[in-house]
């Protein structure tokens, strides 16, 4: 293993912060988790944004509208190994308010980190809505 090679220990460790830094809305600490060049993907977005500014413009604008997270739970993580960039894929569970409403969301998660001078950060996210379990009602 060379220098720049990631373990899965150290991916778990960075995603763990990503996710508690987001689970409480610590603005700073979650973006601090980011490369400036990262990119996003959500299903909650018409268009993927091309860096964190963009994302951090689209962020300030949900908590000027009263919107935070309260909790976020990963689960189901998968760590797939591949040097110096390693893709993180998992289940998470968010709870957010908006204006003293709450409501919890089930989605997936992939999330590619790198190794860089300055530590482990993400260079790409992609959350996806978490398929309908229930069955299908088949047409007669």
């Amino acid at each position: 293993m060379t220098g720049t090679e990631l373990t899965e220990e150290e991916v778990l460790t960075a995603a763990a912060g990503v996710v508690a830094a987001f689970g409480a809305t610590r603005t700073r600490a979650y973006f601090d988790c980011f490369t400036e060049d990262a990119t996003f993907v959500f299903h909650t977005e018409a268009r993927r944004l091309d860096s964190r500014a963009d994302y951090e413009q689209l962020w300030a604008g949900w908590l000027d509208d009263g919107w935070q997270v309260t909790a976020c739970v990963s689960s189901n993580q998968r760590v797939q190994l591949m040097g110096p960039v390693v893709v993180l894929t998992h289940d998470v569970q968010t709870t957010t308010s908006t204006g003293g409403v709450p409501e919890t969301t089930q989605e997936r998660e992939t999330i590619v980190f790198r190794r860089l001078p300055t530590g482990i950060l993400a260079i790409h996210e992609h959350l996806s809505p978490t398929p309908d379990d229930s069955p299908e009602e088949s047409a007669p």
